[in-house]
């Protein structure tokens, strides 16, 4: 069978799904280069709980949760099935690993799901099962569901979390930044640095980022668009490749990049082929990202 990687996302301002871009069309090219799963398990930012929710709901609605946006962009629907009997599954399979999880009805997909994914899958027709973060629990805690869920991977389900390489929004609404602006250094060395220590497999570097990292709390000033890396780290753990697959900015401080934890190969099959100048793309194929201890 199958075993798909474990991915994580920048998924950007909601207009990824409507605006031109580097990170929108290597999101549309993305979906061609993996084997079709059989489910997608998607960690958003915006899909914030208490504890861990498990979206179970037959047919979930798609949630515009913006405001102030074109109105092309409220017409949109991802009408994706959700996959009640996978959500059952990941509630036992965390309870094996110690870690209390509830089912969630009555919640779509957020469009920290149905951005990235319309542009990966936009034939809707793969089930979709969505992951909450939680705001208390720490870079450790979200790693350590990753790792929970990583062994849904050999049954051909591809586990995603979606949220940003960088995230300030008070510095995207007010900075006057273009949508095709250069990112400032901040942003950029930050985005690179993560980019390096992920491809060295220096798990605890990256989760001590925000706190730790070269500009980490200006780039993350919270931590809920972070916490999906952590999870995607986790349910890669193991993995003998891990890789930036895609670099970019949007309006300046944004940075979209995408990572792939996954067999040498199949990174590779998955990453940019054409680079920024200047910019190398590390991938790392000799040590499994391993758990710190």
């Amino acid at each position: 069978m199958t075993q798909q990687p474990a991915l994580f996302i920048s998924h950007g301002a909601p207009t990824l799904a409507i605006e031109a871009s580097p990170a929108q069309s290597y999101l549309k090219e993305l979906g061609h280069h993996l084997e079709r799963p059989r489910a997608i398990i998607v960690i958003s930012a915006h899909h914030v709980c208490r504890g861990v929710a498990v979206t179970s709901d037959p047919q979930p609605e798609t949630i515009h949760d913006f405001a102030g946006f074109p109105s092309s962009l409220y017409e949109i629907t991802y009408p994706a099935p959700g996959a009640p009997d996978l959500a059952a599954d990941i509630v036992d399979l965390l309870a094996i690993s110690g870690l209390e999880a509830r089912l969630q009805t009555r919640r779509g997909f957020d469009h920290g799901a149905w951005v990235p994914l319309s542009l990966v899958f936009p034939q809707a027709d793969v089930p979709v099962v969505q992951l909450s973060i939680d705001m208390s629990e720490s870079p450790l805690g979200h790693y350590r569901l990753g790792q929970a869920l990583a062994p849904l991977r050999n049954r051909n389900i591809l586990i995603v979390g979606s949220g940003g390489a960088t995230h300030n929004l008070g510095a995207f609404f007010h900075g006057d930044y273009e949508h095709d602006s250069p990112p400032p250094a901040w942003v950029s060395t930050f985005a690179d640095w993560i980019a390096a220590r992920i491809a060295a497999g220096e798990v605890e570097a990256v989760l001590e980022a925000v706190e730790s990292g070269p500009f980490g709390s200006r780039n993350h000033p919270s931590m809920d668009h972070i916490h999906p890396l952590f999870v995607a780290m986790g349910a890669g753990a193991g993995s003998p490749a891990a890789a930036r697959i895609h670099q970019s900015t949007t309006y300046g401080v944004l940075a979209m990049d995408v990572y792939g934890f996954g067999e040498p190969g199949q990174i590779e099959r998955l990453a940019t082929t054409q680079e920024p100048a200047g910019h190398e793309r590390p991938v790392r194929d000799t040590a499994a990202f391993e758990a710190p201890a």
